[in-house]
């Protein structure tokens, strides 16, 4: 069956799990905006502890909006941040070098819509992951059916991992020995310790 995912921003090692695990699946942009869900977070861990990065979406008070409408706000400096946090957590990891680069390149870059920064966030992991997954982007929304396995809801920062799905890890992170390891971070979190093998955890 062919998993339906919301879009998300520099998803979980999880979400990246589910696209390591099938041929093909449908990223649903049909689907109502969600707050405090992964469609505008990631976590990272840093010197103090697991961090939030959060983007900052331009807001309708009241109204429900479809995931291809929701526009990004840029009054407050969230992208310079989010890079800052970055550099601060990996700095000292052996393969950052190789990814910040390419992190600044998408998280500076200014997008009209939230759709967009997310989808290319998604591509941006797994390139460094070389996954192949045929990404099918649905604009209306994806009715449930028994061909789908239907993530929507069921992958998000606040609710437990569903049953079927294996939390990743564990890998080495740089603040470890400070803090312990730390499930459900972001896929640079993984690719900035693991690198070339950040892949295998995916199994």
């Amino acid at each position: 069956m062919t998993p339906i995912l919301p879009a998300f921003y520099f998803g979980s090692v999880e979400h990246f799990r589910v696209l390591a695990q099938h041929p093909k699946v449908i990223i649903d942009l049909g689907e109502h905006y969600e707050r405090q869900s992964y469609r505008t977070r990631t976590s990272i861990v840093g010197p103090n502890g697991k961090q939030d990065l959060t983007v900052q979406i331009a807001r309708r008070s009241g109204e429900k909006m479809p995931m291809h409408t929701v526009g990004l706000s840029y009054v407050e400096t969230w992208p310079q941040q989010h890079v800052h946090a970055i550099r601060s957590a990996y700095g000292n990891t052996p393969w950052y070098i190789h990814f910040i680069d390419e992190i600044e390149a998408v998280v500076l870059q200014k997008y009209e819509r939230l759709v967009d920064l997310d989808l290319a966030t998604m591509r941006l992991g797994m390139k460094w992951l070389g996954l192949k997954t045929e990404v099918v982007v649905a604009i209306a929304y994806v009715e449930q059916s028994d061909e789908w396995i239907d993530l929507r809801a069921a992958l998000h920062p606040k609710k437990p991992l569903p049953p079927h799905i294996v939390p990743v890890g564990p890998y080495t992170q740089v603040f470890e020995e400070r803090h312990g390891f730390v499930q459900r971070l972001s896929v640079i979190d993984l690719v900035c310790n693991a690198g070339p093998e950040a892949r295998r955890y995916l199994s």
